[in-house]
C-alpha cells in the first residue's frame, strides 16, 4: 500500500495543480501495490488515472472559454496582485434590466471577440463601475470572471501605491504587463485612489505621474484582458479616464422590486411565510444590496437560534432599521 511519503506527495501534488506529478506518484503507489500482491487495486487505480487523463485531455480539447491555470502570483507581482477563480454567476446578481442588458452585452462580446477583431472593431473589455458601495461593482467584475472561466485578479493599491518618485509607476507597468501576458479579469477596486482629478487641492507631483502612466498604459493596452476600475466616488475622478474606458455602467441603490428580489434569494431555504414583503421592502428603503443581504442574514441567524427556520416579520424589519440607523 501508499507509504507515508507517497501519501503526502500525492497532497502535495493537487494542492499545487500538478496534475502530471500526481499521475506519477498515483501510479508509483499502483505499482507497489502490484508487487506487494495487491493486483486488483493496483489495476483499478491505473484505470483510474487513465481516465482522469482522458477527461483531463478532453477538456483542453473543447471549445469555449476555459480557466487559466496560474499560481499565486509571484515575485514583485506577490505584493500587487490577488487572484482567485470566481463561481460567482451574472444570474446570481439583483440588478435593474438595463445593468443586466449592459453586462449581457460584455459577455456577449467577449464570447465572439476573435469574430468582432476580425472585422476590425475591439471587443468591449475595458470598463469602469460607479455606484454607491454595497451596489454590485465588486460582484460584477466576479461575475464576468466566473461567467467566462477567467481568473479574477485585484490590484492591491495600498502596494501599488508609494511615496518614492517613480516606483508607482514602475510598479504599474509590471500590472499592465500582466495584463498583456496572462488573459483574466482584472479590478482595479477604489479606483478613484488612483485615478482622483489632476490639479485638484491635494495634488501632488507624483500622483499626477501616475495617473499619467495609468492613462497612457490603459490606452495602449490591446490585450484579451477585461480591465476593470470601480469606484464610489464617480466626482473625484479625472475627466480624462472616462474617454479611455470602452463603457460606464452605473450602480444605484435597489428599487423596492429589486430589495424584494435580494431579500427572498438571500432568505431562500428558510420559511418565510410570515414575511410581510412590502413591510421589508419599505424598511430596506435607502439601503445598499450589501446592507440589506447583512440584514437577512442577522434576521435568518435569529430564527435559527430560536431553532426554527422561520424568519419572523418583525425580526427582518428590525434588521433592516437598524442597518438604517448606522447611516450618517
Amino acid at each position: 500500500m501508499a507509504k507515508a511519503d507517497q501519501i503526502k506527495a500525492l497532497i502535495r501534488s493537487h494542492a499545487e495543480g500538478d496534475d502530471t506529478r500526481f499521475y506519477a506518484v498515483a501510479m508509483q503507489v499502483a505499482a507497489q501495490a502490484a508487487r506487494n500482491g495487491h493486483g486488483k487495486f493496483a489495476q483499478e487505480l491505473r484505470e483510474l488515472v487513465d481516465r482522469a487523463k482522458e477527461r483531463a485531455k478532453a477538456a483542453a480539447s473543447a471549445p469555449g472559454p476555459k480557466p487559466i491555470p496560474m499560481a499565486q502570483p509571484r515575485g514583485e507581482l506577490a505584493g500587487l496582485l490577488t487572484v482567485g477563480y470566481p463561481k460567482t454567476r451574472v444570474a446570481d446578481m439583483a440588478l435593474d434590466d438595463e445593468l443586466h442588458q449592459r453586462i449581457d452585452r460584455v459577455l456577449v462580446e467577449q464570447r465572439q471577440r476573435d469574430r468582432i477583431r476580425e472585422h476590425g472593431f475591439a471587443p468591449l473589455r475595458k470598463l469602469l463601475l460607479v455606484g454607491p458601495p454595497g451596489t454590485g461593482k465588486t460582484m460584477t467584475a466576479a461575475a464576468l470572471a466566473g461567467e467566462l472561466g477567467l481568473p479574477l485578479f485585484t490590484i492591491q493599491l495600498d502596494g501599488l501605491i508609494t511615496k518614492y518618485m517613480g516606483e508607482t509607476a514602475a510598479k504599474l507597468r509590471l500590472v499592465f504587463d500582466a495584463i498583456q501576458g496572462t488573459r483574466g479579469v482584472y479590478l482595479f477596486d477604489e479606483f478613484d485612489a488612483l485615478g482622483g482629478q489632476r490639479g485638484g487641492a491635494n495634488d501632488v507631483g507624483e500622483i499626477r505621474r501616475v495617473l499619467n502612466s495609468f492613462l497612457q498604459f490603459l490606452e495602449m493596452d490591446d490585450s484579451d484582458s477585461l480591465v476593470i476600475g470601480a469606484t464610489n466616488h464617480v466626482k473625484l475622478l479625472d475627466r480624462a479616464l472616462f474617454r479611455r474606458f470602452d463603457a460606464v455602467l452605473e450602480y444605484a441603490l435597489p428599487s423596492k422590486e429589486i430589495a424584494t428580489k435580494v431579500m427572498r434569494a438571500r432568505l431562500g431555504l428558510l420559511d418565510t411565510t410570515e414575511v410581510e414583503w412590502s413591510d421589508a421592502a419599505a424598511a430596506a428603503e435607502s439601503l445598499s444590496h450589501a446592507e440589506i443581504t447583512h440584514a437577512c442574514e442577522q434576521a435568518a441567524k435569529n430564527a435559527i437560534l430560536e431553532h426554527t427556520t422561520k424568519v419572523r416579520n418583525d425580526e427582518l424589519v428590525t434588521a433592516l432599521k437598524e442597518r438604517r440607523s448606522t447611516h450618517p
